[in-house]
């Protein structure tokens, strides 16, 4: 295997990469890493192949390794901060005054702070995304761009990327190098969490509630962990924001019945966006914030995921807050933390707007929001910065160093797009998988990995944006 990823006997044989392009679309069909071709309700139907690369990417082997075992700790992590009151309330405070999506998530979860909280079974799903940020001396260095603590997607479609490349390799005469494609089931790890809070709710009848979009392309991503649950006759119901709302309600015990289904754990696989919501779903992510079912994440779990939190976490002392008497454990996760600047006012504020607006190349401007393509570069930043550099409105962003990753080379295979060898750069995910009862952490574990990469030609966007395609780390 080529230092880029791509055998250079393979890569200077056009007529065998047209061979493997054919192979390898159909070996993605044929092992289920698809997606919907097109966003209508009655598309289900209507499938393709999910944008994936024709062969894996190069991952050193120490650093992938590092992001896997740094997992456990990362969940206990935003475990201790959805626990922390006082610290959601000091980190978020100046981001609720300017960033109205992320006030109305804090005034849910100040009203469910002030009723008291009716359920102690705690449910998280995450994937912590890094970046390798290449040394002085040519080593790389595992960096953290950000935690999803909500909707947390590709486990489903990461577990059936595995056989496409070994399959792709072998074809590709590289029978060696396709033994060394990793075994990855994160839909059995992300399944077992849900699995686990939904035995301690304890009630055979109740549901996992699905919240989903109307028009959801990446539902397979979705069915993949849903049919782990249904193996385990586990019952499942999709549901939106809507039908919640017309036909949600809370007994005297705080039940929360759908459609007259008790729910015993809601899994948003959708409300992480301002669009997401109208007047009438606030309402009912309230309601279900208010109710004995196990929500995944519930909403301080979901405010432990800001931007601002991951900026707060990277000043001196903060993490030894949350692991007293653990330094090994600090220093674990501190070594993943890339550099995080507040945009707060006040002369530390000002002074990262100045690092900022001089070398403007070297960071990126990160808005509180999820879903991919939101992140500001380059002479963006400049734009936005200059317009608010003397308002609060530059306290609804943080400013986070760059991370430079060296490029590889590799095919980027997606539906109605010419093929054409492009320099790319990957992103590694790890899932976490955890459940709380009251004070004890009855599960804790890392649940699987996701590589994703895109063209060096965008600077920002995952694969549901349309930019990063499926990949697989090849462990060198």
């Amino acid at each position: 295997m080529a230092a880029n990823g791509i055998p250079e006997d393979v890569l200077m044989d056009n007529d065998l990469i047209k061979d493997l392009v054919d192979v390898a679309k159909d070996s993605a069909l044929l092992n289920g890493v698809l997606m919907r071709t097109k966003e209508t309700p009655n598309s289900s139907e209507v499938v393709t192949y999910a944008p994936f690369t024709l062969f894996p990417s190069p991952v050193p082997k120490d650093t992938f390794h590092q992001a896997l075992a740094v997992q456990t700790h990362y969940n206990r992590l935003v475990d201790r901060i959805s626990q922390d009151s006082s610290f959601l309330e000091e980190a978020l405070a100046t981001t609720i005054k300017v960033d109205d999506f992320t006030g109305r998530l804090f005034n849910i979860y100040r009203h469910v702070l002030q009723e008291g909280k009716t359920q102690s079974i705690v449910l998280g799903l995450n994937r912590s995304d890094y970046m390798l940020d290449q040394n002085g001396d040519g080593s790389a260095s595992l960096k953290q761009i950000e935690i999803n603590t909500i909707a947390a997607s590709f486990g489903g479609l990461a577990s059936h990327t595995p056989n496409v490349h070994r399959h792709i390799l072998k074809v590709a005469g590289r029978l060696e190098d396709s033994k060394r494609i990793l075994d990855n089931n994160p839909s059995a790890g992300l399944a077992k969490g849900l699995a686990k809070a939904w035995e301690l709710y304890g009630s055979e009848r109740a549901v996992v509630l699905y919240l989903v979009e109307e028009l959801q392309r990446n539902i397979f991503d979705h069915r993949y962990v849903e049919n782990e649950l249904w193996k385990r006759n586990i019952p499942v119901i999709r549901r939106q924001f809507e039908d919640v709302a017309k036909t949600g309600f809370l007994d005297q015990d705080k039940r929360l019945f759908v459609d007259g289904r008790e729910v015993a754990i809601v899994y948003f696989r959708n409300g992480y966006m301002p669009q997401n919501y109208t007047e009438q779903n606030w309402e009912a992510r309230l309601m279900m914030e208010r109710s004995l079912a196990v929500k995944c994440p519930d909403i301080s779990t979901h405010l432990a995921g800001t931007k601002k939190v991951q900026q707060e976490l990277a000043r001196p002392g903060v993490l030894e807050r949350f692991f007293p008497g653990e330094p090994d454990v600090v220093d674990q996760i501190r070594a993943t933390f890339a550099g995080l600047y507040t945009l707060d006012m006040g002369p530390e504020g000002d002074k990262t707007v100045a690092m900022a607006l001089a070398k403007p190349d070297q960071f990126v401007l990160k808005p509180q929001r999820e879903g991919g393509g939101n992140n500001l570069y380059g002479a963006e930043i400049c734009q936005v910065l200059e317009g608010v550099k003397q308002s609060t409105e530059r306290m609804a962003y943080i400013l986070m160093d760059k991370v430079q990753p060296r490029p590889v080379h590799n095919y980027l295979l997606r539906l109605g797009t010419p093929l054409k060898l492009s320099t790319c750069l990957s992103e590694l995910g790890v899932f976490g998988a955890y459940v709380r009862h009251g004070q004890d952490m009855v599960l804790n574990e890392c649940a699987g990995h996701l590589l994703r990469t895109k063209s060096d030609e965008h600077s920002d966007g995952g694969v549901a944006a349309g930019v990063a395609v499926l990949d697989n780390p090849f462990l060198v």
